[in-house]
């Protein structure tokens, strides 16, 4: 088998794209001083720079306790209402938009997180709107949370989120901070110069919408042990749907439209990740389209073989006409319309939330729901 696939150190010669290490100076973030990598993306309001020491370091068991209050403080949910606000968006089913919500937010805020502390929060259904898909004459379903729970979203994700960015593989670049396609496509390049031209193409079938439940749960609780965290998760997994007169909750799959399902679906793939690296193979993800990049054929047929394997025991499904083998350049420009696509998800999606309307057309969802 070919050397190579580490998760965070150097392979074959070259150095993967990875959260870029800082060197403090002055006029930098503070809270970072003396810290290996860059934590300057994560949240004030949450992270100090005792956590982000904690955080560097590892906590005793690994395992993280007492979380919720960064969730219901006021000061997050005001820094996380400041980032919904930044990204303008449509009202959910209740109807209350961005502004109207701004208008009493110290009020609004404040209820909020007085539910947290209670215990009494429930999010609320998800409105389904529906954009054109391109290329074809589908319509790709997403979801448009109301206000109030991107909100708590946004807030959980400011806390949750740099636990398991400590971890996640340096060859998965989407939706992660300070990370983009164009590193995922400089590493392709890197990887073809260096003779990967063997290339397994893989696409997982329907991919945000059929991740178990059950399993993404486990994988957050090896991580988070606060309970109410926990909970607070499994309610936003379990968030209804109103299409028109039509209401339901989906049995498998993260929550169309909401700001903590990328980081959701980035945890769920993490293993197969650190499983590829683990195995010698350069695998470069980006969301949930991804190569495993070989210099044998022999040695891709593998790495497709051990794929499949993850797969189906995680409860997925490879597309069975767009997974391939190849060995051209094709996958490589197939690879770079398709992370480009998804770089423009989430654009899309802030544009269909601002424009949403009853007309029956909304955007791009972060992908996987094709």
């Amino acid at each position: 088998m070919q050397e190579g696939g580490d998760v965070t150190t150097e392979h074959g010669g070259q150095t993967p794209a990875r959260v870029p290490e800082k060197a403090n100076h002055v006029g930098e973030d503070p809270r970072t001083a003396g810290l290996a990598r860059d934590w300057s993306w994560t949240e004030p309001a949450v992270w100090a720079a005792r956590m982000l020491a904690a955080l560097e370091q590892g906590v005793k068991g690994g395992k993280w306790y007492s979380l919720i209050d960064k969730v219901q403080s006021e000061t997050t949910l005001k820094a996380a209402f400041a980032e919904v606000a930044a990204n303008k968006g449509a009202a959910g089913v209740d109807h209350v938009s961005v502004e109207h919500f701004a208008k009493d937010k110290d009020a609004n805020l404040q209820r909020l997180s007085e539910e947290l502390r209670r215990g009494s929060y429930r999010p609320q259904q998800i409105r389904r709107h529906y954009i054109p898909k391109p290329g074809s004459t589908e319509m790709r379903p997403l979801g448009i949370p109301t206000v109030r729970d991107r909100v708590v979203q946004t807030a959980l994700r400011m806390v949750i989120e740099p636990i398991f960015e400590r971890d996640f593989a340096a060859h998965s670049y989407g939706f992660r901070p300070n990370r983009g396609c164009k590193d995922a496509l400089r590493r392709m390049q890197e990887l073809l110069k260096a003779g990967h031209v063997f290339i397994v193409d893989a696409d997982l079938k329907s991919y945000f919408d059929t991740i178990p439940k059950d399993r993404l749960m486990a994988l957050i609780g090896q991580k988070v042990e606060d309970t109410r965290v926990l909970a607070l998760i499994e309610s936003f997994l379990n968030q209804g749907v109103l299409d028109g007169d039509k209401e339901w909750v989906p049995e498998q799959g993260t929550p169309q439209g909401a700001v903590v399902s990328p980081l959701l679906s980035n945890i769920f793939l993490n293993p197969l990740d650190h499983l590829m690296a683990e195995r010698g193979f350069e695998m470069v993800r980006y969301a949930d389209d991804f190569v495993v990049m070989c210099r044998s054929l022999e040695d891709a047929t593998a790495a497709l073989a051990l794929v499949k394997e993850w797969t189906a025991s995680a409860g997925l499904t490879l597309h069975p006409t767009k997974t391939r083998l190849s060995m051209n350049a094709r996958t490589a420009l197939t690879f770079s319309a398709t992370t480009s696509r998804l770089a423009n998800a989430g654009r899309e999606l802030r544009a269909a939330r601002s424009s949403g309307t009853r007309s029956g057309r909304r955007p791009s969802e972060p992908p996987g729901t094709a």
